[in-house]
């Protein structure tokens, strides 16, 4: 028996014995109601949403208003429709209805059967209105939304009594980037819908969230892989948006799941970090099979990997020579472009002495056993320094794995860092999973922003590097490594040490060998560091871009407090305002903060917090094409304006017909 039909049998004298312990006397009926359905009544009743008992008598939206939140969701709606329609076709004449909802609940398109949909419009189960949960209280719609995950609510099981000749099937819609953005419905008569319509619901929105996913990244590589290779193409399979020079754009939430990882985790890495192996060599591999598979094993875990989508042509070059001789140009053009592709100390020198002194310095330190400790401020490239350590030494073919301290959670470290066993928590995997120190056995890890280490876990680290061995979170077995470590940090652990907020004995334990990088306003080899940003984000190398000396001497006065990273957003930026055809960079594609202030009356960036400028923290972080970046530009100068398109122009330094074209390419 399913257990729509349980629920079912449930929904008699039980469930209105549970109804009224709740709402007449404010009990909490325990065991007489799915734990779900009680949050949210909980949930309800805090809302404060009106009598249960009362008619709803929320309105719907006007045409014009539902007009205009279509077209806010049109990507949404375009992917959903065959999926809506095909749907219905599976349960036409069963007295019910498709829904799809956006991420706040509002319901922009139904499709049913003529009678039910009457009954429906009755309690405004149509396009135009709202149920979000705090509006209608218990539905299956603002339900998933508010517990995002699928959810069926049966008949009295809904907040608001007068719903109760409903059942209702909803399970949510994710974006290409992991984000909530809609959810899907099927929803009938008390006892019309089947065991089997939760199934298909949550079957049609991983169809959904997979055309989302296809469709935003047409463009790109699609790297789909599971550990089953039967269930390549399926609605269950993972797959990963990667740009064709090896950069994660984006993963799907099967995907994660499947590798055991985050979206953080994966997002602006290189692929060879993520799924341990090299994109050019797999995809030369699978040229040759183009409906097989390859095995890849990823953080030890088998799993077998398709690739789709556009794929980079074959070098018109033969041999392999000609790719060994482009390699390092390559390499030297993405080198300080924020992603990590093979790059090595040799490839970082663009001419800069006190960055060469730090090169040097590193390079006596390869094959060596001595931790190497790499200092400097807020995007000044020390996880690139630490990659091109790793790709220089005799460990380059072994893993090199990368843990920020400063971004994951306190209570998240240790896991991350240690791994744990199967159950060492609530919400661990049941076959647990590995931590970074054992994901780096026989290579490199990188501890990023190691001075925001709480204090509990510097010991633990403390013991793992005298003793050469780990042990994961509830699990007594220790497990041998053998890893080289490097740490990085913006902060001064002399004075942390001092404030007695890093441990004295970790300190002189991690710092083998220090190396501290310039900051950008400091470095000499501005406009070399620039020609190589700006060759790497240039979709088509036959026409490179140029800057004017006034451009030059107007980014070489700035004092850049964002460092590299905020030197690239810029680059990215000017690129994207550049009209079709133009090569030629001048001030006016430059942002305004660059001639707000000379370099003397600029302080320098804060030890901590960024101390990035607003415009490059409202960018997409190491995202998004140069025409999205120019879009959003577009946008963002044509909103200060007040939409006057002739402020907006002059203000980005271009012409009006130019922010016409990039705005209409919205």
């Amino acid at each position: 028996m399913g257990q729509l039909q349980l629920r079912a049998e449930v929904h008699g004298e039980r469930l209105l014995q549970a109804r009224e312990l709740f709402f007449d006397h404010g009990d909490y009926p325990d065991g007489l109601v799915d734990p779900l359905i009680l949050r949210s009544w909980e949930r309800c009743r805090r809302f404060g949403v009106g009598d249960p008992h009362l008619t709803d008598v929320n309105s719907t939206m006007d045409r014009v208003a539902l007009k205009t939140e279509q077209e806010r969701n049109r990507f949404l709606l375009m992917q959903s429709r065959p999926i809506m329609e095909h749907v219905f076709e599976q349960i036409r004449e069963s007295g019910s209805m498709v829904v799809l909802a956006d991420a706040n609940g509002l319901l922009l398109e139904t499709v049913g059967d003529p009678d039910f949909v009457s009954r429906a419009d009755r309690v405004s189960l149509m396009a135009g209105a709202s149920w979000d949960e705090n509006l209608r209280g218990t539905n299956a719609i603002g339900t998933a939304l508010a517990e995002e995950s699928p959810v069926t609510v049966l008949g009295a099981e809904h907040f608001l009594a007068h719903n109760g000749f409903l059942t209702c099937c909803a399970s949510p819609i994710h974006g290409p980037d992991g984000r909530l953005v809609g959810v899907l419905d099927i929803s009938g008569s008390y006892r019309t819908l089947q065991r089997h319509t939760l199934g298909l619901v949550r079957l049609s929105s991983a169809l959904v969230e997979k055309r989302l996913f296809e469709t935003a990244h047409a463009r790109d590589i699609l790297v789909c892989f599971h550990t089953r290779p039967d269930y390549l193409g399926s609605p269950k399979e993972g797959i990963a948006a990667v740009t064709h020079d090896g950069r994660v754009l984006a993963m799907n939430i099967s995907g994660t799941e499947i590798l055991g990882i985050r979206q953080i985790d994966a997002m602006r890495r290189d692929f060879s970090i993520v799924f341990e192996s090299n994109l050019s060599a797999l995809i030369d591999r699978l040229r040759h099979t183009p409906q097989g598979s390859q095995e890849l094993c990823v953080n030890g875990k088998l799993i077998h990997v398709q690739l789709r989508g556009q794929l980079p042509a074959p070098s018109v070059h033969a041999g392999r020579g000609s790719d060994e001789r482009a390699l390092p140009q390559r390499q030297a053009r993405r080198a300080e472009a924020g992603n990590t592709p093979a790059i090595t100390l040799d490839t970082l020198n663009t001419g800069d002495a006190r960055l060469q002194a730090a090169i040097d310095r590193a390079r006596r330190m390869l094959g060596r056993d001595i931790p190497i400790l790499i200092q400097g401020e807020s995007g000044a490239g020390k996880e690139i320094f630490a990659k091109a350590f790793h790709n220089s030494g005799p460990r380059h073919d072994q893993p090199f794995v990368a843990l920020n301290c400063a971004s994951i959670p306190e209570t998240l470290i240790e896991s991350e860092l240690f791994g744990y066993q199967g159950g060492a928590f609530t919400g661990a995997r049941k076959e647990g999973a590995p931590g970074k120190i054992q994901q780096a056995n026989g290579g490199t890890l990188f501890l990023d922003e190691i001075g925001d280490m709480p204090l509990n876990l510097q010991a633990r680290l403390l013991r793992v590097l005298q003793e050469r061995c780990v042990t994961p979170l509830g699990s007594t077995k220790t497990i041998q490594v053998d890893i080289a470590l490097v740490c990085a940090t913006h902060r001064k652990l002399r004075e942390e040490v001092a404030r007695g907020s890093f441990r004295e004995d970790l300190y002189y334990r991690l710092n083998g060998m220090s190396v501290t990088l310039p900051p950008l306003r400091e470095r000499s080899d501005i406009r070399a560091l620039l020609t190589r940003l700006a060759a790497a984000e240039v979709p088509d190398p036959t026409m490179p871009v140029r800057f004017s000396e006034g451009a030059l001497k107007a980014i070489e006065g700035y004092a850049w407090p964002g460092n590299i990273r905020q030197l690239h957003n810029a680059i990215r930026v000017a690129i994207a305002l550049l009209d079709e055809g133009e090569q030629l960079i001048t001030e006016k594609h430059l942002p305004e903060e660059l001639f707000e202030a000379p370099l003397a009356a600029m302080a320098p960036a804060p030890a901590a917090g960024g101390g990035e400028p607003r415009w490059a923290s409202e960018l997409p972080a190491g995202g998004g094409s140069l025409d999205e970046i120019g879009r959003q530009a577009a946008l963002r100068a044509l909103e200060a304006a007040g939409g006057n398109i002739s402020s907006a122009a002059r203000n980005l330094g271009i012409s009006r017909n130019s922010l016409y074209r990039k705005l209409g390419r919205m």
